[in-house]
């Protein structure tokens, strides 16, 4: 019997106090990186091209497939033509990645779509089975300590493949429309279940990286576009792995549990959006006050009408209330804001507005 699936389990779910915490802190955060992102767009786009030669390499370093620091940077800026199979697959992942990064509004979770990203990732490496789910059944095996290979989980069958795709796209279709499960939760459900099906002859790892890039940036969270989610999973290579295997145990009988894979993705999210952070913040070389005052500046700039103090730390949750006051008063000072009324009655109106 084939495994079904069906994510309104999700909903019921009693989350422990650890991943709560987990999911309200990267909500924070996607709160904040937007005005981040408007706020230094031109030093962003140097940390884009960083992440993306960061996400190639590290994606493809987990599988084995390597080559050096120099060939890497020269085959993303297409000083060279790839020189081995290892290069030919580096550059599919580029091309895959460029995909996301600029599509991925415009990249429905179908199987066909899957299947044209497999087909982008695999097609210059000349393997006959890119863009097909696979044709012979692949093993999850594992080479102990002895040298001995153990099968550690065996996927779905060929021949039910295309079904279980199918099936796994609607039940996530379904379940993200209905926003009534966090984002945060079903993308690593999804992906744990995505690799359990291992759907290619070649490619499940990589393919199952792509796409949480791609759920992570269609649900607007889009830290791994500045900072490479792949090389801070390569870092914890021996956790992921770990994960992995503890979330698939007794998953043909629909009775695995995904939480420690969860857990680990959003650690993962979590590292990702502070390493922005401190970028973001080091890129401003007069320091924090000086980015508070950006951050406020640029809310200011944004906002039309009446502004208070309380509208402002609101809409600028990075910052301590105090810090909000005084960059208010900064900017009064300098003439961009004019202050109106007093007391609790107090406003301040843009000096460009009058």
């Amino acid at each position: 019997m084939m495994r079904t699936f069906d994510y309104s389990s999700l909903e019921q779910k009693q989350w422990g106090t650890d991943i709560l915490n987990l999911v309200a802190r990267i909500h924070e955060c996607k709160g904040r990186q937007d005005l981040f992102i408007r706020q230094k767009p031109v030093e962003l786009e140097r940390l884009v091209e960083i992440a993306k030669i960061q996400s190639t390499e590290a994606s493809n370093k987990i599988e084995g497939i390597v080559t050096t620091g120099t060939r890497m940077k020269q085959l993303f800026e297409e000083k060279t033509t790839p020189r081995n199979r290892d290069e030919d697959e580096i550059l599919g992942y580029r091309d895959v990645l460029n995909t996301i990064h600029e599509n991925h509004d415009f990249i429905p979770i179908r199987p066909s779509y899957i299947l044209q990203l497999h087909k982008d990732l695999l097609t210059k490496a000349g393997v006959s089975y890119a863009g097909h789910f696979k044709n012979v059944q692949n093993l999850i095996s594992e080479t102990r300590a002895d040298g001995t290979m153990v099968t550690r989980f065996t996927p779905v069958e060929p021949f039910c493949t295309p079904d279980a795709v199918e099936n796994l796209c609607c039940a996530y279709e379904q379940a993200i429309s209905g926003e009534r499960i966090d984002a945060l939760i079903l993308i690593p459900s999804f992906i744990i279940d995505f690799l359990c099906i291992h759907p290619f002859n070649d490619g499940n790892g990589r393919m199952s990286r792509l796409l949480t890039l791609l759920l992570l940036y269609k649900s607007g969270y889009e830290v791994g576009k500045y900072i490479s989610i792949e090389r801070q999973i390569e870092l914890t290579k021996d956790r992921y792995y770990e994960t992995l295997e503890l979330s698939d145990e007794d998953w043909h009988e629909g009775k695995n549990d995904p939480t420690p894979f969860i857990r680990y993705m959003l650690q993962v999210i979590l590292a990702c959006y502070t390493e922005f952070e401190k970028r973001v913040g080091i890129m401003d070389d007069s320091g924090s006050r000086s980015l508070a005052y950006d951050i406020v500046k640029n809310y200011v700039n944004s906002k039309i009408g009446k502004i208070t103090a309380i509208d402002v730390a609101a809409n600028c949750p990075k910052l301590a209330k105090s810090s909000v006051l005084r960059e208010i008063k900064r900017l009064t000072e300098e003439g961009i804001l004019i202050k109106q009324g007093g007391g609790r009655n107090t406003y301040y109106i843009r000096s460009d507005s009058k």
